[in-house]
């Protein structure tokens, strides 16, 4: 094998794709998630694999502007008075965590032979998690923007905050310890460096950012745009560097500054490429970085730490979540999720290492349990979510949510989503009476903080829709969403109340089909009357008159009812010629050409070919 060089050539920079191409959409394809398939990729590509990067650092610390970029991502999407909204979970919940995790892992260093300063700084560095691992899984589970999902982003956020007193710590530690701290600025003034970085950043982003925006939309092209929004992140990510605080805090602010800024998604929309590749390379660097030759040197020390400290941490995190409020599984998961060491350990490492508290075997040490455990995260994470049963929301429990009892509303509107909201509008218009009922609780909870009141109760249910006042309906509107649970419903209608008329939500053809043979009053395919509309719309910007327009969605309507009432009796199959497609319809051939022509046996048979070809010339 080729002695791998220090820089990074083009060979390199092939190795780095094809490692991300290749590994991803196995580790995907296994369910093991995109971030294992990083790490391991880069495992085998370091200098402990194939050799084919001697110093992953280099490689890290411009992979680390992924996370930047992220967290500036995350930032858009968070204006201000949301950010606002969690300062209860970024400084009540993010600060409770973060001490109790120290505190008990701090004791379990302790417990295992170390000092107190090295327990300390170990115990500090374990506990800032991985933002990197955190916000990818976040992001591939859809679950950023749920509740859950913002206050683990408000935990990372006081965890990013924290480094700035973490780093002086360990300066006070080493100046106690009589090492050489002397270099090190005094307290005040990096609290003062941090403070101006803010202050920076948010006057830059509340007052410059959009009248420079605007100049450069009107002036600059799309090149000068990407630019620009690369270097608001640069900007803030190096400003918060100089004062001492998370470059990934500062992107974040900038992103928060902008959120509300009109060219919000633009900026989005330019740096977005940016952070996947870039999160993707900082993840193979930190699979790089993995020592193995420590790793296999001190194999049940580094086990050991793994174990104990993911374990530790998790129990913490678990108790921390319970005691403000979190659900049983919403702890769980955050416990397995953050029971991991971060990117943010190897910068307070390196800092205890300069300054002496940590020797040079302690420091790979430290650094070898973060990696793994930062592997295992994506591999603890699917087993509690394959193992552990979902978490259901009781009504009873929840706030706002009543059962359907005693309602005797004029119509009863059962399944509550988009269709149905729609649905209710004209008949609030009219001052009619409705009832509500549905089985999502979070619906049901949504709904009422848009004035309305929606009963929990499953409208499948015969006993549920006594009393949701069924038989004292006029009529029932069937809006659910799932084809199955409405053709119960109409059962169980149709049998104990014959007389109540029901109007139901069709999902496609053959369930319309299966509605009319039921007997109900009125069903209508979700879709089929906005695609006529939109049909319409695209007709007259083509050019077409309204009236023409118009004749050709009257004439799709009727041939679709014609089609419609063949597959009445004759099964879906029928009726297919009445539908218009694409596609010439090719006519049969014999394999071997008759050498005489075909002749009709009698005079109607002769008839019937002239037809025949006077239709295929004609095209009708």
């Amino acid at each position: 094998m080729a002695e791998a060089a220090t820089g990074l050539q083009l060979g390199h920079m092939a190795a780095l794709l094809a490692a991300g191409v290749v590994a991803v959409p196995v580790f995907r394809r296994l369910k093991l998630g995109s971030v294992l398939g990083y790490l391991a990729a880069g495992l085998a590509i370091g200098p402990f694999g194939f050799g084919l990067f001697r110093e992953p650092e280099v490689i890290l610390h411009v992979a680390e502007f992924g996370v930047v970029i992220f967290l500036f991502i995350i930032g858009l999407e968070m204006r201000p008075s949301r950010l606002w909204g969690l300062r209860r979970d970024i400084f009540g919940l993010g600060a409770a965590q973060v001490a109790v995790s120290g505190l008990l892992l701090t004791l379990t260093g302790m417990a295992a032979g170390l000092s107190v300063p090295v327990a300390f700084i170990a115990a500090m560095g374990f506990v800032l998690s991985s933002t990197a691992v955190i916000m990818q899984m976040l992001d591939e589970r859809g679950e950023l923007s749920l509740p859950r999902g913002q206050r683990a982003v408000s935990v990372l956020l006081f965890e990013d905050l924290a480094i700035v007193p973490l780093l002086a710590v360990v300066a006070v530690i080493a100046g106690a310890m009589g090492l050489r701290a002397e270099a090190e600025p005094p307290l005040w003034r990096t609290l003062s460096l941090a403070i101006g970085a803010i202050a920076v950043v948010f006057l830059a982003g509340k007052y410059l950012m959009n009248p420079v925006f605007r100049i450069l939309a009107r002036y600059g092209g799309r090149e000068v745009m990407t630019a620009a929004a690369l270097l608001v992140v640069v900007g803030a990510a190096w400003l918060m560097d100089m004062g001492g605080l998370s470059m990934a805090m500062g992107a974040f602010l900038a992103g928060v500054m902008l959120s509300e800024s009109t060219f919000r998604h633009q900026l989005e929309a330019d740096v977005e490429p940016f952070r996947a590749i870039l999160l993707g390379l900082f993840f193979l660097s930190v699979g790089m970085s993995l020592d193995l030759g420590v790793v296999l040197a001190d194999w049940q020390i580094i086990v050991g730490g793994v174990i104990a400290f993911m374990a530790v941490k998790g129990v913490a995190i678990y108790a921390v979540a319970r005691l403000f409020r979190a659900s049983e599984r919403e702890a769980v998961e955050r416990a397995v999720l953050f029971a991991q060491g971060g990117e943010f350990a190897f910068v307070l490492y390196a800092a205890a290492a300069a300054v002496g508290v940590f020797d040079a075997g302690v420091s790979a040490r430290a650094t070898a349990i973060v990696i793994l455990s930062m592997a295992l995260t994506p591999l603890t994470s699917l087993l509690v979510g394959r193992f552990m049963p979902a978490e259901t929301l009781s009504p009873d429990d929840a706030e706002g949510v009543d059962h359907a009892e005693n309602l005797r509303e004029r119509v009863l509107i059962i399944g509550f989503g988009r269709f149905a909201q729609v649905v209710s509008q004209p008949l609030l218009a009219r001052d009619v009476d409705v009832s509500i009922i549905d089985t999502d609780i979070e619906m049901i909870q949504a709904a009422g903080k848009f004035g309305f009141k929606v009963y929990y109760g499953d409208g499948s249910r015969l006993d549920v829709l006594r009393a949701s006042g069924a038989q004292k309906a006029e009529t029932i509107l069937v809006c659910v969403d799932k084809p199955e649970v409405a053709d119960q419903i109409v059962s169980v209608v149709k049998e104990a109340f014959p007389l109540t008329k029901l109007f139901v939500r069709a999902y496609d053809r053959g369930h319309s089909l299966r509605l009319v043979q039921a007997g109900v009053e009125y069903q209508l395919r979700e879709t089929f009357e906005s695609a006529l509309v939109f049909g319409y719309q695209v007709l007259i910007d083509l050019g077409f008159s309204g009236e023409q327009a118009r004749e050709t969605i009257e004439d799709v309507r009727r041939r679709d009812e014609e089609r419609f009432t063949l597959q009445l009796s004759g099964g879906l199959q029928a009726g297919r010629g009445l539908m218009r497609g694409n596609l010439t319809t090719p006519q049969p051939a014999p394999y071997v050409k008759p050498r005489r022509e075909g002749q009709a046996l009698n005079e109607e048979a002769a008839e019937a070919l002239e037809g025949d070809e006077e239709r295929q010339k004609t095209g009708a």
